[in-house]
């Protein structure tokens, strides 16, 4: 049995917080429970190429709020906030077609991602462009490893890929690393993602871990 923990996760109440927050129960709980799986699932789909790093879902009584973070949110919000105004329609033809509740007071906020070069999911994204535009991957690896850690507050990154490499007929993993990445280190703020790329002989997986060093050390010098 795999003793592996998902680094977000293993972190959970102590640095990172929940993607949804809402409270219910009953069939309240079962319908927001598939709204949020299947909406996050179309807008990923939606704003591929579109550098969001995470989306997450707010709820009260009467309100439903999602937060999409993007590194680009001017390619989301385009002209005049038209660009916003199209996703939500869409959104909410995607919640009417699949027959999932719709809350009366339904907003979408587009959030900057002031530091996309030390954010994984970010990095996994750039990582994906490069690779289905039939960059080399071993430099696209290097080149983006030398990219975040380039960043003061960065300690420690690695950049694994895995499938059918350079377009060999044996899939193999490959990897790259500098610094330190403490995984059962609570306190350490790793950021990490996973990522797919689509090539037309396969798909190649990526993943990318982002240590950002002691979270209570870097509060005290924030202090």
């Amino acid at each position: 049995m795999s003793h592996n923990v998902h680094p977000y996760a293993h972190r959970l109440v102590t640095l990172r917080g929940w993607k949804s927050q809402w409270f219910a129960h009953g069939q309240k709980y079962r319908d927001y429970l598939k709204t949020d799986i299947l909406i996050r699932e179309f807008l990923e789909k939606e704003l591929r190429g579109k550098y969001v790093s995470s989306i997450e879902f707010k709820r009260d009584q009467k309100t439903t709020k999602i937060l999409i973070h993007s590194s680009r949110p001017g390619f989301i919000i385009g002209k005049s906030g038209e660009g916003v105004a199209d996703l939500t329609k869409k959104i909410i033809r995607e919640m009417k077609r699949k027959k999932l509740p719709i809350d009366t007071n339904f907003s979408l906020d587009i959030i900057e991602v002031t530091n996309p070069d030390a954010n994984a999911m970010i990095v996994a994204q750039q990582i994906a462009e490069g690779l289905e535009r039939r960059l080399p991957f071993r430099r696209v690896m290097k080149q983006m490893l030398d990219k975040i850690m380039i960043n003061r507050e960065v300690k420690g990154a690695k950049i694994s890929l895995s499938g059918r490499l350079g377009g060999n007929e044996m899939a193999r993993h490959e990897e790259v690393k500098k610094g330190g990445i403490p995984l059962q280190f609570i306190r350490g703020d790793v950021d990490y993602a996973s990522y797919r790329a689509n090539l037309p002989y396969g798909v190649i997986g990526i993943k990318v871990w982002i240590y950002k060093g002691d979270s209570l050390e870097n509060k005290r010098a924030v202090k």
